[in-house]
């Protein structure tokens, strides 16, 4: 009986908050900050072949503990994913007072997935230059086995860091060393 209640007034409560205004007045336009992100994120190589550049990208993620999972070398596309762990001792610490002091059972970080997207593209104005675009996501999941985050990360010197080792690779590979 008590659902027959429940039920029209939180269906009410669902469509009424589907009708709200959107909170952006212009929801298409891009966020300010999103400009440096993609600088950030993307790099121009001139003087290697595509396919060389996508061998370095994906020893370069393989380097740093990511495990590529899809690879397209036509479409110039490397997904990879590493697996970490995503404790907090803090966050531990008062659940473990809860569950001991109020029988209270709260969901706690504890692993994460950090995953990241390759893309390289031709550059239109030249036959020998492509910009490599690079995008990491982090998934973490609780104690409970649910998605507590899902983000992107923006850190730029961790972007820095990766075309750091690719240029080097590039590089490397060039001169056969």
């Amino acid at each position: 009986m008590r659902i027959a209640t429940v039920l029209p007034a939180f269906l009410s409560a669902c469509l009424l908050g589907g009708c709200q205004a959107a909170s952006h007045t212009k929801p298409l336009q891009l966020a300010p900050e999103s400009l440096q992100q993609r600088f950030n994120q993307s790099r121009r190589y001139v003087g290697i072949a595509e396919s060389d550049l996508l061998s370095a990208c994906a020893g370069v993620l393989q380097d740093l503990g990511f495990t590529l999972t899809q690879t397209h070398g036509r479409l110039g596309l490397i997904v990879a994913a590493k697996d970490r762990d995503a404790g907090n001792k803090s966050q531990s610490t008062l659940a473990t007072l809860l569950n001991v002091l109020a029988d209270i059972d709260i969901a706690v970080d504890k692993e994460q997935q950090i995953r990241a997207s390759l893309v390289t593209r031709p550059v239109v104005d030249s036959t020998d230059a492509f910009v490599v675009r690079i995008t990491f996501q982090r998934v973490v999941r609780d104690s409970h086995n649910e998605i507590s985050r899902r983000e992107s990360l923006d850190d730029a010197a961790m972007y820095q860091r990766f075309f750091d080792r690719l240029s080097k690779s590039i590089f490397l590979e060039a001169h056969a060393i």
